[in-house]
């Protein structure tokens, strides 16, 4: 009988100790997909902060150029607007939104050499690529991050605990449609 309830007991720790190590597992990975989220949300603030500072260089050489300037002007808003959500497909039609209007931006500049000389221009340009590398790696991080807590949500014996945990299957972060499409410039 002593033996029976013994046994009980050590099977009802065990249980209670797998759901807490599996809640803990589930809400830090989750937490780990949040705070990846949040990385992309500061560089693309970061980059929306650098491209005043660009447009304005450009303007001073490009000042006939007026739509492409209020296409970045709506495009950087729509990020701002994006990263305050957590709408992953809508962060990333922003995104996408902001590059293209950027390449339009760039294309500008090469119309005007002086332009493409000038010191301010040149520490913009490489401000903006280097920010444009922690973007990507924000993405690959955050995609990591939600491989990995889908990976738990959907598979046993995590996939029991995800109700109690409040931890569901998260969406990738994904280029939208046409992003591989280069953008047409018309002067």
């Amino acid at each position: 009988m002593i033996v029976g309830i013994i046994v009980v007991v050590v099977v009802i720790i065990a249980l209670v100790a797998f759901v807490i190590v599996g809640f803990n597992k589930l809400r830090t990975t989750d937490i780990g997909a949040q705070e990846a989220l949040g990385g992309i949300d500061v560089q693309l603030t970061r980059r929306a902060d650098l491209i005043p500072n660009l447009v304005e260089t450009v303007k001073g050489y490009a000042a006939h150029e007026k739509g492409v300037f209020e296409e970045v002007t709506k495009a950087r808003a729509a990020v701002a607007a994006a990263a305050k959500g957590d709408d992953v497909p809508a962060k990333a039609a922003a995104d996408a939104e902001l590059s293209q209007a950027l390449v339009k931006v760039n294309a500008v500049a090469e119309a005007y050499p002086d332009l493409k000389a000038n010191t301010n221009f040149l520490d913009l340009q490489k401000q903006l690529a280097d920010t444009e590398n922690q973007i990507s790696f924000a993405r690959q991080y955050y995609n990591d991050a939600v491989a990995t807590l889908n990976k738990l949500t959907q598979t046993i014996p995590w996939m029991f605990l995800t109700g109690i945990a409040n931890v569901h299957k998260r969406d990738f972060y994904e280029a939208p449609e046409g992003q591989d499409v280069a953008p047409s410039v018309e002067f």
